[in-house]
């Protein structure tokens, strides 16, 4: 199992990582400089993303009774007159709910951890280097 985790995390990252190779720069903001954030932001979304869904109902095995999604569930449904949406927020929810540990956690890991770096680290060095 750790195996095919480690095979999967490396997976998200080469996939999230393909147009970064672009904005290579010397000043601290290139893809290996974000390789560090990439890597947390996956791993801690294969981890923590499925339980964080799952804590709040959308669960391999269905939306929990009782639950945070179960209400969305059906204030989607009465707001669609009658059944939720394919392709809405509930179905999306509940289609990464039942992907435990998926390649779309990695991957979307990956780009958050990119895209803060990005925005963060480098936003504050090119704020600092402006006159």
């Amino acid at each position: 199992m750790w195996r095919q985790s480690q095979l999967l995390f490396l997976l998200c990252l080469l996939l999230s990582g393909g147009s970064a190779y672009a904005d290579e720069e010397e000043d601290g903001c290139g893809f290996m400089d974000a390789l560090p954030y990439m890597v947390v932001g996956g791993a801690a979304l294969v981890y923590a993303g499925p339980a964080v869904l799952g804590a709040l109902g959308f669960q391999a095995t269905g939306i929990a009774a009782e639950s945070l999604a179960s209400y969305l569930m059906s204030w989607s449904a009465v707001a669609s007159g009658g059944g939720v949406p394919a392709g809405g927020v509930v179905a999306t929810l509940q289609s990464l709910g039942a992907q435990a540990g998926s390649v779309a956690w990695g991957s979307i890991g990956s780009k958050l951890g990119y895209s803060a770096h990005q925005n963060f680290i480098c936003g504050k060095k090119q704020k600092s280097k402006k006159p």
